[in-house]
């Protein structure tokens, strides 16, 4: 059966990757898009013999918002899905004091990954067809006072991830919200993150391809995070404010 490709989108990511080789292992072929596709010679290779699949590269800037439908445009197919893995943990004392930092972080969480998603949904509902993944965050659940920039461009991608499923609903596209929480990625080398709350790389992207063959809406990789983020979001606002998570 001849499929069609999965488009991923920031391909240079360590959870982008483990996606599409997970994708790849099923014999999907992938269009990689992201900055710098030099960086992901070795990656296509390796994926093109290991699983027989074509993988092809696109160099992309997220941010160049003006470029995604030239890139939509340039595919020799349009994808059956599409992953965005677009993100940018950044750094919340730097986002605090220097305004430019802190709207990289937000465009590159919301704006971008949504204006794509936007787009390629249009064309998916033409076709009547497709699924879109988009990478969430839990710290979007709740703002935190160690991370809110990126905790609320990440509130505002689910937010329209959750509009467009409700918008493309009985079109025949399928709209998936992943929220991973704690990933051990290069992202968030030199963390000490809780062993029990956080995923590998591979754990995420095999939750992502089953999730997309079953069609569901929201994903928590780890599913302890359902109950977690279900206790944040119902701890008082004066008790909240008291313990600076």
């Amino acid at each position: 059966m001849t499929r069609l490709p999965v488009l991923i989108l920031g391909a240079g990511s360590d959870i982008a990757m483990a996606t599409a080789r997970r994708f790849a292992e099923a014999g999907y072929p992938l269009q990689l898009a992201a900055r710098r596709t030099e960086r992901l010679e070795r990656d296509r290779a390796d994926i093109e013999l290991r699983h027989g699949v074509k993988v092809s590269l696109y160099d992309f800037d997220a941010l160049d918002i003006a470029s995604h439908s030239a890139l939509l445009d340039s595919l020799p197919d349009l994808p059956g899905i599409a992953v965005s893995a677009i993100g940018l943990l950044g750094d919340q004392a730097e986002n605090e004091s220097d305004a430019g930092a802190a709207i990289r972080v937000m465009r590159t969480n919301y704006e971008a990954p949504a204006c794509f998603l936007g787009e390629i949904a249009n064309r998916f509902e033409a076709r009547g067809s497709g699924t879109l993944v988009g990478i969430s965050s839990v710290a979007g659940e709740r703002g935190r006072a160690t991370n809110y920039v990126y905790g609320s461009a990440k509130a505002g991608f689910t937010a329209y991830l959750s509009g467009l499923r409700n918008r493309l609903a009985g079109k025949g596209i399928h709209v998936l919200t992943v929220l991973p929480g704690f990933v051990d990625t290069r992202m968030t080398a030199g963390m000490d993150l809780p062993k029990r709350l956080t995923a590998q790389p591979d754990e995420v992207g095999r939750a992502i391809f089953a999730a997309v063959q079953r069609r569901r809406n929201i994903l928590y990789v780890k599913p302890v995070w359902q109950l977690v983020m279900a206790v944040i979001r119902n701890i008082p606002e004066p008790v909240f404010k008291r313990l600076k998570l």
